[in-house]
């Protein structure tokens, strides 16, 4: 079985720093622990709302991180100008509405929705940015993100996570590994995230031809309790179980 790569989102380092317009606690510092306990990439999410991750935390992670530099982001012009400024190693390109809590859900590729996605991902490949679109796991969003060019796809694992009950479960991960059959079809590197904790990541990460989990809520709300590095190796740790 391949290794599961762990990103690691800091994101919610920068939104308890925020709530103060401080210096710290610092996600550069952060992205620091977590590579030492075993993360493979450092996943942040430039909001246009600036909520939490700065355009100057980009910088510094940059200078910091000379490879795994994961970069979420909206597909507007001022944003991929910042992506191709930074040259982060991923550029991951989800929906944003001003109001969210979080991310809700996949980009929306269905009926010619997919505006100039192409443009902008030929752009950043162009700029040797690995590109990936984060769609739900469904046959027609994967195929999209084919046919637009991207290198990846990040199926969203939302439903899969607020699934109660065994058999809801197994059928919200049925369409997770299906989706993965697909887009491993189509050559597209597969990778999956969004409110995967400790207790549901596992069955996630054997899904076959995962390459990368993107997580941060849940490694960074247990590192309030036990720290950030033995909150990433644990994590790291339940990668790692084969099936």
């Amino acid at each position: 079985m391949p290794h599961v790569k762990l990103g690691v989102n800091i994101d919610h380092v920068a939104t308890l720093r925020q709530a103060r317009k401080d210096v710290d606690p610092d996600p550069v510092s952060a992205a620091r622990v977590a590579r030492s306990a075993g993360a493979d990439l450092i996943v942040c999410h430039l909001r246009q709302d600036r909520r939490h991750i700065q355009d100057k935390d980009l910088h510094a992670l940059r200078k910091v991180l000379k490879t795994g530099l994961h970069l979420e982001l909206a597909d507007r012009p001022e944003m991929i100008k910042i992506a191709l400024d930074i040259q982060p190693d991923w550029v991951c390109i989800v929906p944003e509405t001003p109001d969210e809590v979080t991310t809700e859900g996949g980009l929306d590729l269905k009926g010619g929705k997919a505006g100039s996605l192409d443009k902008t991902i030929k752009r950043l490949k162009d700029a040797g940015v690995g590109v990936s679109l984060f769609v739900d796991p469904e046959a027609v969003a994967v195929r999209m993100a084919h046919n637009l060019g991207a290198d990846a796809v990040e199926l969203c694992t939302s439903e899969y996570a607020k699934a109660v009950g065994r058999h809801k479960q197994h059928n919200e991960l049925e369409k997770l590994e299906l989706a993965g059959y697909l887009a491993h079809e189509l050559k597209l590197e597969l990778h999956a995230g969004h409110a995967l904790d400790y207790s549901n990541v596992v069955p996630v990460a054997q899904i076959p031809h995962m390459r990368c989990l993107n997580i941060g809520f849940a490694v960074i709300a247990r590192s309030l309790f036990m720290g950030l590095k033995p909150a990433v190796a644990e994590m790291k740790r339940l990668l790692q179980q084969q099936p």
